[in-house]
């Protein structure tokens, strides 16, 4: 049966600063085990804790910079372009341009304080 979510659930976030994290569907919005696709806004010079999640994350940048720290190096990710870090991977995400970032995140399964596997 099709179904219309009328409004995301805004999700708690990790990282130095405030971030909006808005769950369109997911454990949280929809009860989505298989994926998760969430809003992202981070403001300039937000940074979160290093992960390996065990889920495959697909992001696509709104607007600004993302930065992705990962073992092929650092991928400053812009509007219009998109990253994929592999489940297993160890990466940390990061906003260190001055007008922040906006970005939509995919996670397959959906994404899950148990998967993510953060550093302290």
């Amino acid at each position: 049966m099709a179904i219309h979510y009328k409004t995301p659930t805004q999700i708690k976030a990790a990282g130095n600063k405030p971030k909006v994290i808005e769950e369109f569907f997911g454990n949280v919005n929809s009860g989505s085990k298989d994926v998760s696709i969430a809003r992202m806004r981070s403001p300039s010079g937000w940074k979160e804790p290093a992960q390996t999640p065990d889920f495959d994350e697909y992001t696509i940048v709104l607007s600004g910079v993302l930065r992705v720290e990962h073992a092929g190096g650092i991928t400053d990710v812009k509007a219009d372009e998109a990253f994929h870090a592999p489940s297993g991977e160890r990466v940390c995400y990061s906003t260190p341009t001055p007008e922040g970032a906006e970005y939509i995140a995919i996670c397959i399964p959906a994404f899950s304080p148990d998967l993510v596997n953060r550093e302290d």
